[in-house]
């Protein structure tokens, strides 16, 4: 009975979850084939991003709030290859190297800011992601056609500075990956699967699970494992981190790319506002914490918890007669699921000081 309460206690989110999930399908009362075709489209739109989440959890950096640095960068990408007059194919590889080049000197920068914020990551790249989000705002606000040359002016705002909220992606990158194999299943092909994002999710899978394997992944567990045990065996703490968190910050960026192509628009200034919170959320779900997270946390978060934001605001209406209600309902739900793993981390630092306090 003992193993059977700890496996549902260590599971309580995960199973919290697909009670709710469960319950809101049967209220909504919504057609299963409507359901399916929802939670693929999600799937092949949001597990790359939140993969990117794995690596710096097995590194001991915790949650990292800091991928929103990561979709900036994917974004800026995206837009320079537009104005470039980049399409298909081409411009989504133009697109994913130049935003893992920008990535790159993100997640180094922000690699040496968390070294020195040892115990405090967490809050640090939330910050982090807050204050980048101000450069970037003055970044394509104002610099944008004024200090930096933009020679596409539909995309840019009447005055000719700054770019216009939204940017739309038909006839550009829309639906590039989406289109180039597509799987049609049941009546009128209601049910479309996307072959090529799933195909780049998988090989991420098999990426991150070989690189646990290797050397430097092997250094990334013990790092997260205990920081001063590694440095005393000789591992560069500092350089696993700062890779850890590079690494995450590129996946992101790439992640924001297959995300915003499937969308079909960019918002300007907010398409990479709540990539962090969804994202961490979404992983929390599935049953990760601060300190553990595998692929099947990622997978199986994903599939909850969009399956609670397809459903929410119909279970809303219903009950309510304000779908409204289900839109506040998974906004609570996200902000929830991170304050309780927060919490969890808090009470597990606590007690593991304690130990060593009574040692």
């Amino acid at each position: 009975m003992s193993k059977i309460k700890n496996i549902l206690l260590s599971n309580i989110v995960p199973i919290v979850f697909v009670v709710l999930c469960i319950s809101a399908i049967i209220i909504a009362d919504i057609p299963i084939n409507f359901l399916l075709v929802e939670i693929i489209t999600r799937i092949t739109r949001n597990s790359f991003l939140v993969l990117s989440l794995l690596i710096p959890v097995v590194a001991g950096l915790g949650l990292n709030f800091g991928i929103v640095l990561g979709a900036m960068a994917g974004q800026a990408a995206m837009f320079f290859a537009i104005d470039w007059g980049m399409k298909g194919i081409p411009g989504i590889l133009i697109s994913s190297i130049l935003a893992s080049g920008i990535a790159i000197i993100l997640g180094y920068l922000s690699g040496l800011l968390l070294n020195r914020a040892k115990g405090k990551e967490m809050i640090t790249s939330m910050i982090l992601g807050f204050f980048a989000n101000g450069v970037y705002q003055l970044f394509f606000l104002f610099f944008i056609g004024s200090i930096i040359p933009f020679s596409t002016k539909t995309m840019l705002l009447p005055d000719g500075v700054g770019l216009r909220n939204t940017v739309d992606l038909w006839g550009s990158l829309e639906g590039v990956l989406n289109n180039l194999w597509v799987i049609r299943i049941g009546q009128y092909g209601m049910i479309r699967i996307f072959i090529v994002p799933l195909i780049i999710i998988a090989i991420l899978c098999l990426f991150i699970f070989f690189l646990f394997k290797t050397k430097l992944g092997q250094d990334m567990r013990a790092v997260g494992q205990d920081m001063y045990a590694s440095e005393v065996s000789g591992i560069s703490v500092d350089k696993v981190r700062i890779i850890a968190i590079i690494l995450s910050t590129v996946l992101a960026a790439i992640g924001q790319i297959i995300y915003l192509q499937d969308i079909g628009t960019i918002n300007t200034y907010n398409s990479h506002e709540q990539v962090g919170l969804f994202s961490i959320a979404a992983l929390l779900v599935g049953g990760a914490t601060t300190r553990k997270a595998s692929i099947w946390n990622a997978i199986i978060g994903v599939i909850l918890f969009h399956t609670l934001f397809i459903v929410a605001p119909s279970a809303g209406n219903k009950l309510f007669g304000q779908p409204q209600i289900g839109e506040y309902f998974r906004e609570f739900i996200a902000y929830a699921v991170i304050a309780f793993a927060l919490a969890m981390h808090g009470l597990e630092t606590k007690k593991s000081l304690e130990i060593k306090a009574a040692k």
